[in-house]
């Protein structure tokens, strides 16, 4: 027991522990207990433990009335509405960030292209119409770098 605990209890100390914890000193703290059984026995303590278990008595009685259907269609309702909302929202931002991804593969695949492509000279290379991507095929249909 604590040096706090060992001193007498009075008047104050059980009514705020009363207040907290009711009449029944079985549902006190442990450490409470022994000195709030012997002023219990008191005129004052009587007279607080009548006030506590008034209020006990009161709180017992009270019952919250069961929620009507009404209510409850109203919360289901609700809910899912709640539900297809975060949905929906989940989705939108599933699809923004499907957009940034390939918004992102687009710009590094533009930058690789500027940075791997070499510069055309357009003086040195005469593009006619036999010119392809493979080289110029020449009037001869053969590949005129073969030719030269």
């Amino acid at each position: 027991m604590t040096e706090e605990n060992s001193q007498a209890m009075d008047a104050k100390r059980f009514a705020t522990l009363a207040a907290a914890y009711g009449s029944d000193l079985r549902r006190w703290p442990q450490a409470e207990r022994e000195a709030a059984t012997a002023f219990a026995s008191s005129e004052a303590g009587q007279a607080i433990s009548g006030h506590a278990g008034r209020l006990d008595a009161l709180l017992d009685r009270y019952s919250v009335p069961h929620p009507g259907k009404t209510l409850h269609d109203a919360i289901l309702r609700t809910a899912g509405q709640h539900l297809t909302r975060r949905r929906r929202q989940r989705f939108w931002w599933l699809g923004m960030g499907l957009a940034g991804i390939g918004l992102a593969g687009a710009v590094a695949g533009l930058a690789l292209v500027t940075v791997v492509t070499p510069e055309v000279q357009p003086d040195h290379y005469v593009l006619d119409a036999n010119a392809t991507a493979f080289g110029d095929a020449g009037p001869d249909g053969e590949n005129s770098e073969e030719s030269l």
